[in-house]
């Protein structure tokens, strides 16, 4: 019975292992933390530039009338709704001019996907010509998307974020159709990062089903955050009792894992892109 069940539980082990084979000698921490690097750099302009366009087409007032109810909603703990607060009136008072500074640094995540990716995929020496621009080009359709994305998520924020101020079930009930909205806006960002900013285009239905699976799990990824951000803890203990750096760490450390998903995706979705190829050939 013993070795039974030890043999199922190796089975269980090597399927569950096979779809991240391609990570297999790769030092994925470390490459998740360089992806980290450029992120940290590349969101703050992200962001300015998306809400900036998104005011532009949908006007300031309205994208404050549809913000404030989620500002009001966030935990308080680590000042949350006073970051994304000053973030969405920065990003509507953009100018064209900082606009157009913040573009070049706002490509950066483009590149750090990209050399992370071709990497991850040929580890030798040598990599791929002119990888940094060739990220920083593909990443620009998103960018571009970013505002129609944006905007279809802030549609939704009134909706959920008034059901979780209500309480019970009905925050219950805001938690749930926040994750779908945002599972539903991440999942063309994911398809179209393993689809055309990864290198080797891995096939359609293998991207869809992967992509469609990690934008699911970085969903929940992101609403775990906004529940740890909750959480009465003291972040400035480590660092002496600046409360700023701890808070300035852990959201460092939550960005590092959430591109450990999206490597470990991308490693599925070219495991499954290989499997696709063997079947047809």
């Amino acid at each position: 019975m013993t070795i039974s069940m030890t043999g199922r539980v190796r089975r269980a082990t090597r399927v569950l292992a096979t779809p991240f084979r391609p990570l297999r000698g790769r030092d994925l921490a470390l490459h998740a933390a360089a992806v980290t690097f450029y992120a940290g750099i590349a969101v703050v302009p992200i962001a300015l530039l998306a809400i900036w366009i998104t005011g532009w087409i949908a006007g300031a007032d309205r994208v404050r009338r549809l913000t404030g109810r989620t500002i009001a909603a966030l935990p308080d703990q680590i000042g949350a709704p006073q970051a994304l607060s000053a973030l969405i009136d920065a990003g509507l008072h953009l100018t064209p001019v900082f606009a157009l500074a913040s573009l070049l640094p706002a490509t950066l995540y483009g590149e750090g996907l990209r050399r992370a990716f071709v990497s991850l995929r040929n580890p030798g020496p040598g990599g791929e010509p002119l990888v940094g621009w060739r990220g920083r080009l593909l990443w620009l359709p998103l960018l571009a998307a970013a505002p129609a994305l944006l905007l279809a998520m802030f549609l939704a924020l009134p909706s959920t974020s008034g059901l979780w101020l209500r309480g019970g079930w009905y925050a219950f009930l805001g938690v749930v159709l926040s994750f779908l909205a945002a599972w539903l806006v991440l999942t063309p960002v994911v398809i179209w990062v393993y689809r055309y900013v990864a290198p080797g285009r891995p096939r359609w239905l293998s991207t869809v089903l992967v992509g469609s699976f990690t934008a699911a799990n970085l969903s929940g990824f992101l609403h775990g955050f906004v529940l740890f951000c909750s959480l009465p803890l003291d972040l400035g203990a480590p660092f002496g009792g600046f409360d700023e750096i701890g808070g300035t760490v852990a959201v460092g450390l939550w960005l590092y894992l959430f591109h450990v998903i999206v490597l470990a995706g991308y490693a599925a979705t070219r495991s499954a892109s290989a499997y696709q190829d063997r079947r047809d050939s």
